[in-house]
């Protein structure tokens, strides 16, 4: 039943591509047509009403007609510039000097801790304090074994000067024959023993007194006292511990000063010298004005560096233990510069582009120096009276045709 009506498919299909491969050749033969007519007789000169086009493949440039340039460029040349002459190196901040602060008494409790860590502290301020009951009682027993001493010692001087009375008055009558020999002999001696037993009450008293001071001396190490001005770095003590004598209770930043540490290399070292302005900019991107204090006598055989120390002033935004860079203030020497802009890094050497009286651009390679605001000074490569692009060096190439504006 559907054979009928597959044919009348088929049948349309045929017409459709008839017609489609007809209108295809109508218009391959008007193309053919129009190109005909176009192209000129074999040997025919060309009519002056079709002009060559520079689009044509092979075509003569129109005589006469200039080149076009590349781009439009400002010219200088390069200047002499005082240019400051600077070191940079890197290091790393630290304190100047940090006292480390222990305990001086052992066997007692520490009772209380009154700073912590950043806290500014002044000379002889209360830091830590021991509970002192012992030392306080074996300060009173000292103290009563002193009084029982001078009490001996009164008693020895009393004695002293009865047996001196006797052994004066048994000289007076020694003569008289009221006394013996042997009896003046008996007083003369009795006055020395009385003497001698004087000056052993002194010595006890003098021990007496070296226990009291003994025992005040380990009073007053009952509390920690600060050294210095300065601010506390770190701090071990606990409240209830019993410390031994030495034991670490505090670190201290001396006068809360701080320095620099610059590692320089052993041939710049000769360079610097104390009293010579530095810029240090630490990581939190702060710049602090430093002085140089001392420039360090050895050079480390590994690294073949050298130490600067740098002091920064006090309260500056600078951290202990940070890493910092900085820069040497060494003076300023005259130098050859041109702009920034100028110069051109490609295959990481430096151009700049020297203009000729042609018109044209020449690449020149130089080697850069300092640096000072938007200039560069230039080291070697160039001279000072030639003139070279100042700007859109970038967008050249050598042997390029530029145009120059004033």
């Amino acid at each position: 039943m559907n054979r009928p009506w597959n044919k009348r498919v088929v049948l349309g299909a045929a017409v459709v591509l008839a017609v489609a491969a007809v209108a295809a050749a109508g218009v391959l033969a008007v193309r053919v047509s129009a190109q005909d007519a176009r192209a000129p007789a074999a040997g025919a000169p060309p009519t002056a009403n079709a002009p060559a086009t520079a689009d044509a493949p092979g075509a003569p440039a129109a005589p006469g007609a200039a080149a076009r340039p590349a781009l439009v460029v400002t010219a200088v040349r390069p200047s002499r510039v005082e240019v400051a002459d600077r070191l940079s190196a890197n290091g790393s901040i630290a304190a100047w000097q940090e006292a480390i602060i222990g305990a001086e008494i052992s066997g007692l409790r520490l009772a209380e801790v009154r700073v912590n860590v950043g806290d500014a502290v002044r000379r002889g301020q209360v830091l830590a304090v021991f509970a002192a009951e012992t030392v306080r009682a074996d300060l009173a027993s000292a103290e009563a074994m002193l009084a029982e001493a001078r009490a001996g010692q009164g008693e020895a001087q009393a004695a002293l000067g009865e047996a001196r009375a006797n052994a004066e008055r048994a000289q007076q009558v020694k003569d008289s024959g009221a006394l013996s020999a042997q009896q003046v002999t008996q007083y003369m001696t009795a006055e020395q023993t009385a003497q001698a037993r004087v000056m052993s009450a002194q010595a006890r008293v003098q021990s007496a007194q070296a226990q009291v001071r003994s025992q005040q001396l380990r009073l007053s190490h009952a509390q920690v006292l600060a050294p210095d001005d300065g601010v506390i770095s770190a701090r071990t003590a606990t409240v209830g511990a019993v410390t031994a004598p030495g034991q670490e209770l505090f670190r201290m930043v001396r006068q809360n000063r701080l320095e620099w540490r610059a590692e320089v290399t052993a041939t710049e070292l000769e360079r610097i010298r104390p009293n010579m302005p530095v810029d240090v900019m630490p990581a939190n991107g702060a710049q602090i004005r430093g002085t140089v204090r001392m420039v360090g006598p050895t050079v480390d055989p590994q690294s073949r560096n050298g130490v600067v120390y740098v002091d920064l002033p006090p309260g500056s935004p600078a951290r202990s233990g940070t890493f910092a860079r900085g820069e040497f203030s060494l003076g300023s020497s005259a130098a050859l510069t041109v702009p920034q802009q100028s110069v051109v890094v490609r295959d990481g050497f430096s151009y700049v582009f020297r203009l000729n009286p042609d018109g044209r651009v020449a690449q020149q390679k130089v080697q850069t120096g300092r640096r000072v605001g938007d200039r560069v000074e230039i080291v070697d490569g160039l001279k000072p009276e030639v003139s070279i692009v100042a700007s859109g060096a970038g967008f050249l190439n050598d042997g390029d045709l530029v145009k120059v504006t004033p």
